[in-house]
């Protein structure tokens, strides 16, 4: 039985490798769809909870891995991979601190796997990365075996579009766009997504998967510093940004809303244009309108911050020494994902300032041990009357929907809006500034 036949007879094993917002979605798919599926990852805490049935993603119920039974293994146990038919990577690609693609967990899976990899096996990359990823440094890793891609296992890449909390889109209902290194390569990546995923969008090549999945990012990338940049020159002529927003989406054609906010947050939109910024001076070429958007979108906590000092100086406080209440430390509103927050950034810029900095964030009870942010160690406050009344301001920078935006503005001195998330619940008020 070829490995075709065994996806389409369920016989074939999965194995996922990193089991975060990506791979746990995956694993809980595929096992539904009747496959047996082995999750690998190194942090052992994450597989001990996995063990018990524990999920530790908010979003993502216990009682939904505990559905799988015994279709599910979690294990740190490498050395499985020999067993598997099909193997996924879902780890981080991040950035350095010069904005330079990170693949130390790529190419480091990608060896791993090299060590038990087997003839008609096919690895698929699935982490978001740069055109020529999969069929030149993965291919060129594993073919170290003496294996070849295309002859002796099948090679693609399938981009994740995993947006956390989404309550309209799910793993399973989002379209998956496949690139396979070989025609044969994605008949049979086609053919296991073909399992879980209500339609495949399969493309000529890995690297237009790989570009598709950045053009997605990069076009969310570009309008959000678009609105952004207009906020702050609306800021200066008095114009509220938020108003003139709602008045052009009612054109029905030819425009697309977008937000702005304190700076971009979470594992694709600001990291992913980088990737290509990178990968460009390759071939001798400046990806100016990418790079200008990075910039833009980059600075909008200095923005913040500067906004902050401005209403603290209407009241003859300046930032340093002030009270400042912190409102979400997550990157968007209703989850826990803290990854890239601009909280973190803004958080980080406050203290050098000097200020007093708290924060209140029901889905994070505790922040800390974040790659750029080392000595961020901080635990929520609980959100009363006397911790909103002693904040000399209270900053908003996560729309949580769970947050009684009435209790804030009753009790809060002033507050800076970074989400027009006041209007938005009904409260227009002096004491509420935007920014």
């Amino acid at each position: 039985m070829n490995l075709i036949e065994k996806i389409k007879a369920r016989q074939a094993r999965i194995g996922i490798i990193g089991l975060g917002y990506v791979g746990l979605p995956l694993v809980i798919e595929f096992c539904r769809a009747g496959f047996h599926v082995a999750g690998f990852d190194v942090d052992e805490e994450k597989i001990k909870l996995l063990m018990e049935g524990k999920s530790y993603i908010k979003h993502i119920d216990s009682s939904r891995l505990k559905e799988q039974g015994s279709r599910f293994t979690p294990t740190t146990d490498f050395s499985n991979l020999s067993e598997m038919d099909c193997i996924i990577i879902c780890v981080p690609t991040p950035l350095s601190k010069n904005r330079e693609p990170d693949m130390t967990y790529v190419f480091r899976t990608s060896e791993t796997i090299r060590q038990y990899l087997r003839k008609g096996q096919i690895v698929i990359l699935e982490s978001t990365t740069y055109p020529g990823t999969t069929d030149e440094d993965v291919r060129a890793i594993l073919e170290k075996t003496g294996l070849r891609a295309g002859e002796d296992f099948h090679l693609a890449f399938s981009p994740e579009r995993e947006d956390p909390n989404n309550k309209d889109f799910s793993t399973s209902t989002i379209p998956k766009i496949i690139g396979g290194y070989t025609e044969r390569c994605l008949a049979v990546a086609k053919t296991l997504y073909d399992s879980i995923v209500v339609m495949t969008v399969p493309v000529s090549s890995t690297r237009v998967a790989e570009a598709a999945k950045l053009l997605e990012n990069i076009y969310r990338a570009v309008n959000i510093a678009l609105v952004n940049e207009l906020k702050m020159l609306f800021d200066r002529m008095g114009i509220d940004v938020w108003e003139v927003i709602e008045a052009a989406k009612t054109k029905p054609f030819g425009f697309q809303a977008f937000y702005p906010g304190p700076g971009l947050g979470g594992h694709c939109i600001p990291i992913d244009p980088f990737y290509l910024t990178w990968k460009a001076r390759e071939y001798d070429f400046a990806t100016r309108f990418i790079e200008l958007a990075g910039e833009i979108n980059t600075n909008m906590p200095y923005y913040v911050v500067a906004k902050a000092g401005w209403v603290l100086n209407n009241f003859s406080k300046s930032l340093k020494d002030s009270k400042i209440l912190i409102l979400g430390m997550a990157y968007k509103k209703d989850i826990d994902d803290q990854r890239e927050s601009p909280s973190l950034r803004i958080v980080e810029i406050l203290k050098e300032l000097g200020a007093n900095v708290a924060y209140n964030d029901p889905f994070v009870p505790v922040c800390r041990g974040h790659r750029h942010y080392p000595d961020i160690d901080m635990t929520s406050v609980e959100l009363n009357e006397g911790i909103l009344s002693a904040a000399d301001l209270v900053l908003l920078l996560t729309d949580h929907t769970v947050y009684d935006y009435a209790f804030i503005e009753r009790n809060a001195q002033c507050i800076v809006d970074t989400r027009n998330a006041f209007v938005n619940n009904g409260i227009n008020s002096v004491k509420v500034y935007k920014a």
